[in-house]
């Protein structure tokens, strides 16, 4: 007989007991349904792993069943929520030694990656391709990502209300659960996601003549439940027909951080405006392109003391 909390117990049964008392209520809903997904595929790969026998071994059999049907970087994000659960585990003395150290992370090779974000001549061809009529539609979604880096479900969310039409800004405080089958308002992704956009005037005069007819806390572009898969198919057939690199959704949060970089503008403000945690994520996210204006620093730098002396 298996006992609760005993040597019997199977792995997945303590991940799933770990998820509840650790996780369930102090984690955003989204994250919450990743670990509910981890432990899915925990019951497919182990259903009669015990946690007495967890091992290094066992452990990394386990990591390597997972990652022949997944990407490196999805198996290291499936480790790493294993891992605080075994911490924990060998906190409790219900493992004798960390089966995780010096693990080897795996995975299939990677699909051919698209391309992140546009240029800036790329981009305003894909602007051009737009048809903005005097109602709401996907189009008039696309300039808005477009100019203001916001994130999809943050986008969805927007009311006339979240618009200040007079100080030229957007307040964002909320996202739509488009993944819910009843939708609704949810929270930010994080404290630093709360924040106050500024907006170009011609982007504030063509939605506030958009908005007009609207109520106040009537949903611009949510009328019915919404598919970030179909969104993305509609910018795809925009990017072809505008001969552009076809991008996603996200993709064009990255290509309006990527202008700003380009344009000087500092990592702190840009972090702001993106609603990162930490100017560090930014940081990383764009390092590519913080990489190569330091080069071009560099050589502006090298031909301006080459004069003196």
């Amino acid at each position: 007989m298996r006992t609760k909390r005993g040597k019997l117990q199977y792995f997945h049964e303590y991940f799933a007991e770990w998820i509840e008392v650790y996780k369930q209520g102090a984690v955003r809903p989204i994250t919450y349904q990743k670990y509910q997904m981890t432990l899915q595929r925990l019951v497919e790969l182990a259903p009669t792993l015990k946690l007495s026998d967890l091992d290094k071994r066992s452990y990394q059999l386990l990591l390597n069943d997972y990652a022949l049907t997944h990407e490196r970087q999805t198996t290291m994000d499936f480790h790493h929520q294993l891992k605080c659960a075994i911490m924990d585990a060998l906190d409790e003395g219900l493992i004798k030694a960390d089966p995780t150290r010096k693990v080897i992370i795996k995975g299939k090779t990677p699909a051919k990656k698209k391309p992140k974000f546009l240029n800036q001549h790329e981009l305003q061809s894909l602007l051009n391709a737009l048809t903005l009529e005097d109602e709401p539609s996907w189009d008039w979604f696309i300039l808005l990502v477009a100019k203001t880096g916001l994130r999809f479900s943050e986008a969805l969310a927007l009311t006339p209300q979240d618009f200040d039409f007079e100080q030229q800004k957007i307040k964002i405080t909320k996202t739509w659960n488009y993944k819910n089958a009843d939708g609704g308002f949810s929270d930010t992704k994080n404290f630093s996601s709360k924040r106050t956009l500024q907006i170009d005037t011609k982007l504030c005069f063509q939605f506030s003549y958009l908005t007009k007819n609207m109520a106040m806390d009537e949903l611009i572009f949510v009328k019915d439940r919404v598919f970030n898969s179909i969104v993305n198919a509609y910018l795809k057939a925009l990017c072809e027909k505008s001969g552009v690199p076809i991008i996603s959704l996200h993709s064009l949060r990255h290509t309006h951080a990527s202008l700003l970089i380009y344009a000087d503008v500092s990592i702190a403000s840009i972090a702001k405006r993106l609603g990162h945690s930490s100017v560090t994520t930014t940081q990383e996210t764009y390092l590519h392109i913080i990489q190569e204006l330091e080069n071009q620093d560099n050589d502006k730098i090298t031909q301006h003391l080459s004069i003196l002396g």
